[in-house]
């Protein structure tokens, strides 16, 4: 793929989708062989670089036995998918996360545009030690949008001591997801400074009366992208399609997603418009992503009509 930020497929198994690209390739050799200054934004749900994804966790994930996976029950008729058990973590296993971010954090500032954005995705329960980690790396945090989503976890009776006290939980039951925003640092820029000359620094609004907000009234993944796509850690394109949309603010560059997993960032991209660079180390996943990517950027999005409305292209949100 060429555009303006050169040819960053290198030798890499590349497929095109529509005008955006997926890689097979780690994402930290990757972004040590782009170019400075040559990645507009990312947007991505990072594994966390612990032991969840490991092989043998994955395993035992794929075997029903666990591991690291929360295996939550099954009701209502519904299989949930498993969940990553972050309170499962020891000192050790917390420093080699701030560690994972730390040097991920100066990869993507080096690659980044001045001005450029991230939107990362996390938990409340790592949220702190991951944003710490990622200033540290170079990145300028930028506040915390908050995805506003019932999920499976917390709000559990002790283990082992239901019946005991069934009045207490061992933690709040979760209803927010945490995304932090961060944005390579502009020197002496200002954002108009940034916008004329890296065609980055702020965030694309809606329309002109509506302005990109903090807070999204979110859904947890529907049955339709998974049966599409079967990854544990899919994001609906309810959510998706607006932090891509917002993440270039000018409509123009590329959105990179260095954990692309079944590709839902990418979709996101083809389906309003722009352009994106998935990678995925993976094979299992990158395949998938090849496969789920054209279909997860056809699904039509009806939540997202009445925030577009008729001031923004619709048809870019909505298929």
């Amino acid at each position: 793929m060429s555009d303006s930020t050169g040819d960053l497929a290198f030798e890499y198994d590349a497929t095109a989708i529509g005008r955006s690209v997926a890689l097979h390739a780690d994402c930290f050799e990757w972004m040590s062989r782009c170019p400075e200054n040559s990645i507009h934004a990312i947007v991505t749900d990072p594994p966390y670089g612990v032991k969840e994804f490991d092989h043998d966790q994955l395993a035992k994930r794929a075997n029903g036995k666990g591991g690291i996976w929360r295996i939550p029950p099954s009701f209502d008729g519904h299989v949930r998918s498993p969940l990553p058990r972050f309170t499962a973590l020891d000192a050790k296993e917390r420093e080699r996360l701030r560690a994972f971010f730390r040097e991920w954090s100066v990869l993507v500032t080096r690659a980044l545009r001045p001005g450029g954005h991230v939107f990362l995705a996390t938990n409340a329960f790592v949220s702190q030690l991951v944003f710490d980690a990622v200033i540290e790396g170079g990145l300028e945090f930028r506040g915390e949008l908050i995805r506003l989503v019932r999920t499976l976890r917390g709000g559990d009776r002790p283990k082992n001591a239901e019946e005991e006290f069934p009045g207490v939980c061992s933690m709040a039951r979760g209803c927010y997801e945490p995304w932090g925003i961060f944005r390579k640092p502009m020197g002496s820029l200002k954002v108009s400074d940034c916008l004329r000359e890296w065609q980055t620094g702020g965030l694309r609004r809606y329309s002109n009366e509506l302005p990109f907000e903090d807070v999204i009234e979110s859904e947890r993944t529907p049955q339709r992208e998974r049966e599409i796509a079967d990854h544990p850690s899919l994001k609906p394109q309810s959510l998706m399609r607006r932090l891509v949309w917002a993440a270039l603010p000018l409509g123009e560059g590329v959105v990179v997603d260095p954990f692309m997993g079944s590709g839902s960032t990418v979709a996101a991209a083809e389906a309003v418009g722009v352009r994106a660079i998935g990678v995925e180390r993976f094979r299992e996943y990158y395949d998938l992503g090849i496969r789920a990517i054209p279909k997860l950027a056809a699904v039509r999005v009806p939540e997202l009509d009445t925030v577009v409305g008729s001031v923004v292209e619709p048809a870019l949100f909505r298929r």
